[in-house]
Parts: structure tokens; sequence; C-alpha cells
């Protein structure tokens, strides 16, 4: 997608947020002084449109990934409803939330702290569902040393490269505060990003010290006899930092709000549906992504997916300790509405 010279001037806007390596991963967006009010609306109730609307096609990326969205369809869970995902090709994870918060994708799934840092720099998004749920069979995200490495500890880690998936989200912030808590200088560490998919290969043959990874992908590293886990993000916050939602640019929110809610609604079915058939859902994992099943791990996602608050308080801290954004310029309530999900207050779908 061409970037035009209004997005150029918003990517320096994005930079000032963050480090150097976190402003990568925020591409450029427009933000017109005018559209600020309506933007600070996302939060208002919707006003609900008629039984009649047509269906309104959102537009999703189509990722080589698990992900609810493709589930949900696969399910059947978008028929009969207002909604229908309208793929616009593969884009790059770390382009979601910029791609959400300009409106050229209406919907994309990324850790809160970037969206947290999207709002912050005036874009237009809302998180309208939670995600995934860390357990400790089930974790978000896995540490791994080669087992003749001499790391144990986090102490050791000083002077190490360590790779992980990208600077801004829960691998670079859940693990730079964990390492704090340790005693670790963490600018004695040299942190290289390293895609999922290759940290695996990536540690085995020495280039970095410690690989941080996500399912599925942390599974074959699990397999494999050369490679030790440390801890996983279960071991470091409890699952706290673990929680991947779904955001919505704010004007599709706006004008379609019953669509927003088939969407959320379809979502929040088929990550019921992954939580009661975990292995069914591992065997779809493999086919979407062409692994091998024994090395796909499974998801596990919070119930109905109704967003608590701690989650997203735990990345506004974070990011405020860590100088990405002004203290006291986000609030929990301007990240994310339950208000477009049929199964919040309840225990159990409908």
């Amino acid at each position: 997608m061409p970037v035009n010279a209004s997005r150029r001037s918003a990517l320096k806007t994005l930079a000032l947020l963050g480090s150097a390596g976190a402003a990568s991963l925020l591409l450029p967006g427009c933000w017109k002084k005018e559209e600020e009010g309506a933007a600070k609306s996302a939060a208002a109730p919707a006003v609900v449109k008629s039984a009649g609307d047509p269906v309104v096609e959102f537009k999703y990326p189509d990722n080589p990934a698990f992900d609810l969205i493709y589930l949900a369809e696969s399910l059947g869970y978008f028929e009969g409803t207002r909604a229908r995902p309208k793929y616009v090709g593969k884009i790059a994870a770390p382009q979601i939330i910029p791609l959400v918060g300009t409106g050229e994708i209406d919907f994309g799934m990324r850790m809160v702290p970037l969206v947290i840092s999207a709002i912050a720099s005036g874009l237009d998004l809302k998180v309208v569902s939670a995600g995934g749920k860390t357990l400790e069979e089930a974790p978000h995200m896995k540490y791994f040393v080669r087992k003749d490495s001499a790391i144990r500890t986090p102490k050791d880690l000083e002077g190490k490269t360590i790779g992980f998936n990208s600077f801004g989200a829960c691998a670079e912030f859940v693990t730079k505060t964990y390492l704090r808590q340790h005693g670790v200088d963490v600018n004695r560490i040299n942190w290289l990003v390293v895609p999922d998919n290759q940290s695996e290969q990536t540690l085995a043959t020495g280039n970095i010290d410690l690989a941080i990874i996500h399912p599925p992908h942390s599974g074959g590293a699990e397999h494999n006899p050369a490679l030790l886990r440390l801890w996983s993000d279960y071991d470091l916050d409890r699952g706290l930092g673990g929680m991947a939602p779904y955001s919505a640019h704010g004007r599709f929110i706006r004008e379609h709000p019953e669509a927003t809610r088939d969407v959320v609604k379809a979502i929040a079915r088929a990550a019921n549906w992954v939580n009661a058939n975990p292995e069914e859902a591992r065997r779809i994992t493999a086919q979407r992504i062409g692994m091998d099943l024994k090395n796909v791990e499974r998801y596990a996602y919070v119930e109905n997916l109704v967003i608590s608050e701690p989650p997203i308080q735990y990345y506004i801290d974070i990011l405020e300790n860590e100088g990405k954004i002004p203290h006291g310029k986000i609030k929990v309530k301007d990240v994310y509405t339950n208000e477009f999900n049929p199964f919040a207050g309840l225990r159990m779908p409908a």
C-alpha cells in the first residue's frame, strides 16, 4: 500500500512514542484535527442501524496463521449475520495495527501495547474483543536456550543476544519487565528481531542466545533435543501480558455498529469452540499453516472474549514507565469497549 506524505508525517509522530525498533513497527497513518471528536466518540454508545441493513464486508488480512476470523467463517458463524470478511491479502504483523488505525483494514489482531501506542499517537481504533489467554499448559510465548548454553537465570542474559518477533509488543515489554525485576540491566542485552518461524533454527545454529517463540512455532523448539525451555510468560507474569485482542477502526465501529457486533459474536463463539475442542483446533492449525501436527501447540482464549481491564492497565503502566507514552495520557477506557460483545456479563455464550 502506498504511503503518502500525510502518512509519512504521522510516522514521525509514532517514532517519538517508542524506540527506533518500536517505531519501525508502527507504520504511518492519517489523522486530521477535525476527526478527533469523531475518533473519541468510538467509546460512546453506537447508533444501532435497522434490521434491514445489508451485509457489510470488513477488510481483514489473509495471513498464513491460525485466526478466529478464519475459524468463525469455516464454522459458519457469519451465516445469517450482517458481516462477512473481505480478505485483502497477506499483511505483515507489524503493519496490522497501524492499518487498522488508518482504516485501510477494518479489524486486526495484535497485542495490547501496540494498540495503546497507536491510540496515543492519534490513530482511530479501539479494542472490541479479548483474544488469547495464557494458561500454564498453553502459554502465549516460551523462552528457549541451547542445552549446552550456560544460561539458566535472568542475570545470565547480560551480554547475550535475545531473539524475539517484534519491538513494541509483548515479547519486548513482558521480558524487560521480568528481567528488571531480577536486577538485570536490559541495556546490556542485544535485542534482535527474528520471526517466530525462524527462531528455533536461529537459536540452534548459535546466532542468538535465547529465543522467545509464540505458538504454534514454539512446538518445534519443544521437540528439538538440542534446546531447553527456561520459562513461559505464565512463569513471568501469570499470563497478565498474554491477551492478544481484536481491534477495529473507529469509523467502521461508528458506521456499522451491528456488523461490529456480529463480528465480535462470531469470533467469541469460535474462541469458545477452540477452548472446548483444543485437539481439533490443533489439527486445523496444522492444516492451515502446513506444520507437522506433533509440533503444533494449542491455543486458549478468554471465555466469550469479554475484555477485562487488568491486562490493559498492565501495559499502560509499562509504556508509561518505559517512557513510550506520557503519564496519564491514556486511560483504560480509551483503549477498549465491551459494548459490541453480546456475551459481556454472561458466564456462557447464548
